[in-house]
């Protein structure tokens, strides 16, 4: 046997990288339904709802990894590390990962080592919460009269950072959606530098908390209003920002919701 092949031999299982999709079980994939019900070690995030980590095997290994503001069970090193131990001593290995995990879920940087490292791995898509949420809360991202175009960003930058990697004067005029992750605590800075770049404070902003859960809750106002709104109602994370004419839609759609 040579050197090739003891590597290859050195690890028994398989790493799937599993999306959870937001909130709600009934949106999760079969393929990830299916993966979770006969893994061996799931490994999964915070923002994965109750109903869907009811769907684990019962003699599965699970661990809690989640990542919250301020908040580690795990530190990103450790999870990837962890990772790599147990698909050594067995087959089925679930990352499972809120949403979906190549869209601000770090998911490329996990594969990249687990490939690295030498070990089998795939991943399972799932639906993004900027997409689901905004459709639970009545909010199409694009419309034929108001939106052709989309963006999704990361709000999750400290202000005053030194050189920040979003350009938000881009973002403000790169599409007529904007939608925004874990941008809350950095809200005042957003709105501001948006305003800095053109983006009329009377433009539509939605913020939808919990999507797709039963207990979501939107928070409705413009770019001229909405961080007051949120320091007098309290209105915090998790949660999507969507910015655009197409949040008018909300007073006409959102008594669509699924149940």
């Amino acid at each position: 046997m040579n050197r090739t092949e003891k590597q290859e031999n050195k690890y028994l299982g398989k790493v799937y990288l599993v999306g959870a999709g937001p909130g709600d079980p009934g949106l999760i994939t079969l393929k990830a339904k299916g993966l979770l019900e006969c893994a061996d070690v799931v490994i999964y995030d915070a923002l994965v709802s109750p109903p869907i980590l009811a769907m684990i095997n019962p003699q599965a290994e699970q661990i809690n990894a989640g990542k919250r503001r301020g908040k580690h069970s795990l530190f990103q090193e450790e999870t990837t590390q962890l990772l790599i131990e147990k698909a050594q001593d067995h087959a089925i290995v679930v990352r499972l990962k809120g949403g979906d995990p190549f869209i601000f879920g770090r998911g490329g940087e996990e594969m990249e080592e687990l490939v690295n490292a030498g070990i089998s791995t795939e991943v399972v898509p799932g639906i993004t919460s900027g997409i689901a949420a905004a459709a639970y809360s009545g909010i199409p991202l694009t419309h034929r009269l108001y939106s052709s175009s989309v963006t999704f960003v990361t709000g999750h930058e400290a202000a005053g950072k030194y050189r920040p990697k979003v350009d938000w004067s881009a973002i403000a005029h790169g599409s007529e959606t904007i939608v925004i992750y874990m941008g809350i605590h950095n809200l005042p800075y957003i709105v501001e530098q948006l305003s800095i770049a053109g983006l009329n404070l009377e433009t539509p902003i939605a913020l939808v908390r919990w999507g797709t859960r039963p207990e979501q809750e939107e928070l409705i106002g413009t770019l001229e209003t909405i961080v007051k709104q949120v320091e007098e109602t309290g209105f915090g994370a998790p949660a999507i920002a969507v910015i655009g004419q197409v949040v008018n839609m909300h007073s006409i759609l959102s008594g669509c919701r699924p149940v």
